[in-house]
């Protein structure tokens, strides 16, 4: 994406390494600041309209400033910096245009604003602003790449694609997706995500992303995964085979069942012989709530099992049974196991 600083405000620090994204944030403050100023509104529209990429950026940013931590924090910062300016001597007069209070402060006090919500909504914030598909809690949605490839993403999943000239790239910037990928030797189709790159020319696989590792399966075709740490180390995958890569090192190739690693593109979740611990921050992707354990006594208990996706809670309560664990719901949907 090019350099895109369309604005005429100065030279201003926002804490979003996208240009793109800098210049939406400038637009949305400059227009809440003189939203009456026929000149600017018309220089936005312009803006706006010269790319789609400043439609989608702008959208974001005026997404984000509706979020309710967003209208306290700017309280916030308002009330410091006008305890921090001088008052006006009672004899002086204002003369021509009306001065405009919000502008002066306006970069210091967005990007305190974002960086003050940023310590628990910036990532989530980060990953909206950036992905062309997003799904929410509990959700799957199949999507039709512009080659004709398919992603199935699964519950709470954000992609990124790029598609530009020879360009065949899917950036999975949270949870799983699953790729049916249409034959082109000439255009590798390629899959980043934390700690590893997929790359294929025609084949069916998922990549699942989690804090500290991914997660590749293969039901067919043939793909090439390698570290990001250490693009040299590379690992080929037949079908009914899966790795996992990490900020260190990509594992030994394991064998996978498809019928338990795909089990999600069917609406059920599937685990043979996993921890209570693991199957249960499974369950919490699709549940969408938060679910807290008392103790700890259950964590290790290996479980096997089967159920569907269309009501996690009822998975969640019939797999703490199989432990012997109860389950108490609180207003908001939490869960408390103990």
């Amino acid at each position: 994406m090019g350099q895109d600083r369309s604005n005429s405000a100065g030279d201003r620090e926002f804490i979003h390494p996208n240009p793109v994204t800098d210049a939406a944030l400038d637009w949305f403050f400059r227009l809440q600041g003189e939203p009456d100023n026929r000149v600017l509104v018309a220089d936005f529209s312009a803006w706006r309209a010269a790319n789609p990429a400043h439609e989608k950026a702008f959208e974001a940013v005026a997404e984000a400033w509706a979020l309710p931590e967003a209208e306290q924090v700017a309280r916030n910062v308002v009330d410091q910096i006008s305890r921090a300016e001088a008052p006006r001597p009672a004899n002086v007069v204002a003369l021509g245009r009306p001065r405009r209070v919000f502008l002066p402060w306006l970069g210091a006090a967005a990007a305190a604003i974002l960086l003050t919500i940023g310590v628990q909504q910036y990532p989530a914030l980060r990953i909206q602003w950036e992905a062309d598909y997003i799904t929410t809690a509990g959700i799957q949605r199949e999507v039709i790449l512009p080659d004709g490839s398919k992603a199935t993403l699964n519950t709470d999943t954000a992609i990124a694609i790029d598609f530009e000239g020879a360009k065949r790239s899917v950036q999975l910037l949270k949870g799983e997706a699953y790729f049916d990928v249409v034959h082109d030797p000439l255009r590798p189709f390629d899959v980043v995500s934390a700690f590893s790159q997929v790359e294929v020319k025609g084949t069916a696989f998922s990549v699942r992303r989690d804090d500290d590792e991914d997660a590749v399966s293969l039901e067919r075709g043939h793909v090439e995964v390698s570290s990001l740490t250490d693009p040299s180390e590379k690992i080929d995958l037949e079908p009914g085979q899966g790795v996992t890569a990490t900020a260190s090192a990509i594992s030994r190739v394991r064998p996978i069942d498809g019928s338990v690693a795909f089990a999600w593109l069917k609406g059920q979740i599937a685990f043979q012989d996993q921890t209570f611990k693991s199957v249960l921050h499974d369950l919490q992707r699709y549940y969408g709530h938060s679910i807290v354990r008392t103790g700890t006594e259950f964590d290790d208990v290996k479980v096997n099992g089967r159920y569907r996706l269309d009501n996690p809670e009822l998975a969640i309560r019939s797999l703490a049974t199989t432990v012997g664990a109860s389950v108490t719901r609180l207003p908001g949907g939490i869960l408390i196991l103990q």
